[in-house]
């Protein structure tokens, strides 16, 4: 029942999405989700046991316990897109509870939010669900406004707070992102040591990346080189927006590439596309987490279902969505997430 009503989700895109084969890197050369990730991946890397323990608390929690993807509620938004913004049709998660309760609910694997949002709830929720602490934020009440990621606490009292992990984001190609790499880097490697893994939300923010109309900040190209530097400071997880275009170094005429990058390592189709990103996070050995985006209204559902879709058969490793989540009542929320972990754990949706 769950694959049929993936089938009329996807709709006229169901064969370019299902019966997709990819030529540009083999399938063979990824390290794909699987029961046993962590024993196969992690297990020869420098992360303490600590760290391996938390990241086995994440993937084995929720709907998607056990098979090696993940489905993450972030709701940071109340700082990123202000709190009246992003709350204002669904008023209920100005109160941080509901955010956790949509997130056990739904069978999120973790929550993502403030140390605000988990510390006033920490106590009655710590030992219920992974907890993921946003450390960085960009805040809008600076006039004219500035795309800036500053840090909003430590990454001991994330530990403090009983998080299982901490998430940054970085805004390649901005002014400020040699500062922020340098921060993130030292709050990783902080993470590591006391035992926490690492998500790291790599956006590329740029105005000078919009060329002739199309905005490039979501080129394969661009966000997957944005991926490669992100498991270099030692992402556990990435965390990308889906791309929809291609060619943005060439386009906008920066940065090196060679021909092949998008002759033989990528296409048009939307798979090779993010297999592009998923090859630059070390071929998988660094989770790839396509992101939701904005909430459009209607046509959410067949959209983040052809996401999920795409992230799985790309060897990805989920989707991390909240507007399209919780910008709607409660229980279509819960039946939303529901509906996207559907695709994880459909056998009938395999790795292209």
């Amino acid at each position: 029942m769950a694959f049929q009503k993936i089938l009329q989700l996807l709709g006229n895109d169901a064969d370019h999405l299902l019966n997709h084969s990819c030529h540009t890197f083999s399938r063979e050369l990824l390290h794909v989700p699987s029961p046993s990730f962590i024993d196969q991946v992690f297990i020869d890397s420098n992360r303490n046991p600590q760290v391996l323990r938390n990241l086995s608390a994440m993937f084995n929690h929720g709907r998607l316990a056990g098979t090696g993807y993940l489905s993450i509620l972030p709701v940071d938004q109340g700082i990123e897109h202000t709190a009246g913004a992003s709350f204002a049709k669904n008023p209920m998660y100005f109160d941080p509870e509901n955010i956790i309760k949509l997130a056990i609910e739904g069978g999120s694997n973790a929550v993502a939010t403030t140390f605000g949002n988990l510390g006033s709830v920490a106590r009655k929720y710590a030992h219920k669900i992974p907890f993921l602490v946003k450390l960085n934020h960009n805040e809008l009440l600076t006039y004219p406004t500035k795309y800036d990621q500053i840090m909003f606490g430590s990454v001991r009292e994330a530990w403090n707070l009983g998080a299982a992990a901490v998430g940054a984001t970085i805004y390649f190609g901005s002014e400020e992102s040699d500062r922020q790499i340098v921060e993130v880097a030292k709050a990783f490697e902080q993470a590591h040591q006391l035992g926490m893994p690492t998500v790291l939300w790599c956006y590329c923010r740029n105005n000078a990346f919009t060329k002739e109309g199309i905005n490039y900040e979501s080129s394969a190209d661009i966000t997957a080189q944005a991926n490669h530097i992100g498991v270099t400071i030692q992402a556990d997880i990435i965390k990308q927006k889906m791309p929809n275009v291609n060619g943005g170094f060439t386009k906008i005429g920066f940065s090196k590439t060679d021909p092949l990058m998008y002759t033989e390592l990528s296409t048009e189709h939307p798979i090779d596309l993010c297999r592009y990103q998923v090859a630059n996070c070390y071929m998988g050995r660094a989770g790839l987490i396509n992101s939701g985006g904005e909430s459009k209204g209607a046509s959410d559902l067949a959209d983040s279902v052809k996401n999920a879709v795409v992230n799985k058969r790309a060897g990805g490793t989920g989707l991390i969505l909240g507007r399209r989540a919780f910008q709607r009542p409660f229980k279509e929320g819960v039946d939303f997430l529901h509906t996207i972990q559907d695709v994880y754990l459909s056998k009938e949706i395999g790795l292209a």
